[in-house]
């Protein structure tokens, strides 16, 4: 790592693997030898799971990781996600419920608001989102966002992904959008986030959920814990007309074929130019910035490592559990990684130590999701009809999150 020099080993046998992580301490967990690249178990054609000791400033991590042959055709990943934005379940939930065989987290997301008494935390993540090639949510300004800080030159729409090609990459995702009626066109300014950009106009749809949108108004670009804004408005617009408008955001389920509009300061002032029987026309899509090739899947998080060098002035002293995904062979591989939180391991790793991490295991690319508590990864183990989970999450017990990778393999 960036401190030390030690060589990865192999933990445990990776026979005794599955039954010797599902829910009990990792007593003897010492590695068996001092062989690099042992063979994994298979846990699906295409997915392989191993485990490694990795040797850190603060102690040894125990890491767990999948490998993921994204040439094999009968091999994909997607997102795991409960079904609306503002919600969260348990990642071996999210991925019995969709059937996949592996997963890991997901996301940073919005998982309190005691900066804001009353308010309700909507469980919603900070990056963009999306699944099956459906585009759920555009990330939050960056001062907005859930998590450490952001390593230099990174921003909360970097993504990591797979695009239509098969491909998996990182790029950045901006939100295209407009909200357009005889009173003018206005940019749009957010969709299906926690929080808007101060001025703007966010777009909610039925992807959200039923979750409060009142969170979507408070704070500022810069500050998270900033007051709510006291300038705000909601139009309602059903099958292109407006059809209700209220001068606080609202809950409740959003119906298809609905787009609730949220305004708050310039874009509330926007928003009352708007009379109930209002054409009104939303259109908004999510753009890969570098590559222009439309994602199938990707979720939020931040860069590590770009074309086999570590970004400058990543943390090197903050040690924690963390998970990370890697990609290699050209993006043709995905490298995912969660670290134990079991006691006698909970130091973890620094995110420079996570970043060499993934280099040494062979990631050109990689890129880090949320950690701590949420570090969670799960696999079925052939013939089972549920996952298990492989880690010890560090909080005794899974954390609910709102979205996570799923691995998914046909016959």
């Amino acid at each position: 790592m960036t401190r030390h020099n030690g060589r990865f080993r192999t933990a445990l046998t990776v026979v005794a693997a599955w039954s010797a992580l599902a829910g009990t301490a990792l007593v003897g967990a010492a590695p068996a030898s001092g062989a690099e690249g042992a063979t994994g178990t298979a846990v699906a054609p295409g997915v392989e799971y191993t485990q490694l000791d990795i040797p850190a400033a603060k102690g040894v991590a125990h890491a767990h990781v999948l490998s993921v042959d994204l040439r094999n055709p009968r091999v994909r990943v997607d997102l795991l996600y409960p079904g609306a934005v503002a919600s969260r379940a348990p990642v071996s939930q999210l991925a019995d419920t969709r059937g996949a065989v592996a997963g890991v987290n997901g996301d940073f997301f919005n998982i309190t608001e005691t900066q804001h008494p009353g308010v309700e935390a909507t469980g919603a993540t900070v990056g963009p989102a999306i699944a099956s090639g459906h585009e759920l949510k555009a990330a939050v300004p960056n001062g907005q966002r859930f998590g450490p800080a952001l390593p230099p030159g990174t921003t909360t729409e970097d993504v990591l992904g797979v695009g239509v090609d098969r491909r998996a990459r990182l790029d950045s995702v901006a939100l295209e959008g407009s909200v357009r009626s005889d009173e003018g066109r206005w940019p749009l300014g957010g969709l299906n986030q926690y929080a808007l950009p101060e001025g703007s106009i966010g777009a909610f749809t039925s992807d959200w959920g039923s979750v409060s949108r009142v969170r979507a108004t408070c704070g500022t670009d810069i500050n998270r814990g900033a007051p709510c804004s006291t300038d705000t408005y909601e139009v309602t617009v059903e099958h292109g007309r407006v059809v209700s408008a209220a001068n606080t955001p609202g809950s409740g389920p959003i119906a298809a074929g609905t787009t609730v509009l949220v305004g708050r300061e310039a874009g509330a002032q926007q928003l009352r130019k708007l009379p109930v029987g209002e054409p009104v026309a939303v259109r908004h899509r999510l753009v890969a910035e570098s590559s222009r090739i439309p994602y199938r899947f990707a979720l939020g998080g931040y860069p590590m490592l770009v074309d086999g060098s570590p970004l400058p002035g990543l943390d090197n002293t903050t040690s924690a559990v963390r998970t990370a995904v890697g990609i290699s062979h050209g993006g043709r591989r995905l490298l995912l990684l969660a670290l134990d939180g079991a006691p006698e391991f909970r130091s973890g790793l620094t995110i420079a130590e996570v970043t060499e991490a993934m280099r040494k295991l062979g990631a050109d690319d990689a890129f880090s999701l949320d950690g701590g508590g949420s570090t969670t990864m799960v696999a079925r183990e052939p013939g089972a009809a549920a996952v298990s989970v492989l880690n010890h999450p560090s909080g005794g017990a899974e954390r609910p999150v709102p979205n996570g990778i799923g691995v998914f393999s046909r016959p």
